[in-house]
Formats: C-alpha cells, structure tokens, sequence
C-alpha cells in the first residue's frame, strides 16, 4: 500500500483505504467508478457518497486467545462503524458499537510505510 495525500492508502482494484479511528484499523472504499462510492479525488480531504458502512466483530485480544487455546469459548463481540467521510472529517453515526458513535472528528493522517 502506498500512501497518497495525508488521509489515504492506495489499494489493489480501484480501492483506498483510510484509518478510522472509532475501531483503529483500515476501511476500504472502491472509488474507481465500478461500483460503491463517489470520491471527490482530493487525497488530504477526502470525501465518499454514500456512507461507509462496516460490520463484523471486533477482534480478540491475546489474552482471549490464550483462554480459547485452553478451551474456553468466547463469544464474539459484534462491531458495527457507520460513518460519512465528508472533507476529511468522519461523521459516525449512532449505530456505531465504538466509543466515537455519534461525533464527528478529524481522519488521522496516515504515515509513510505505516499500515
């Protein structure tokens, strides 16, 4: 991944990539007109129509890997990051399971040869 502007990665089929800093970790978005989002092309302020949705859940820590290893279960936490990317701020919406959920605050800047 090579970074471009202050705010985003390049990625492989048309993608970037932006740091988010309610879950600390990349989202992607598809920006090369196939499908997905619009992207106003500016990559220090990006903006991105629609909104990005993300669901998953959130990652095990080591300390609940150790516990599954000895064969504990851990349930899965569901993690939900809706947001709108709008001139390099990120707005979460209030379904987000992470701490940011409804406050809007600045992208990180993303540093060369980071992930």
């Amino acid at each position: 991944m090579a970074v471009i502007g202050k705010k985003l990665r390049s990625l492989e089929g048309g993608r970037v990539a932006f740091m988010c800093p309610g879950c600390k970790t990349h989202h992607h978005v598809t920006v090369d007109g196939s499908r997905g989002w619009t992207y106003n092309g500016n990559p220090d302020a990006p903006t991105f129509n629609p909104s990005v949705l993300v669901k998953g859940t959130v990652p095990i820590s080591d300390e609940e890997h150790s516990r599954i290893m000895q064969g504990e279960t851990i349930r899965p936490v569901p993690l939900i990051c809706h947001s709108f990317v709008t001139d390099g701020r990120i707005q979460f919406l209030n379904d987000c399971t992470h701490d940011l959920a409804g406050q809007t605050v600045d992208l990180p800047d993303l540093e060369e040869g980071r992930g």
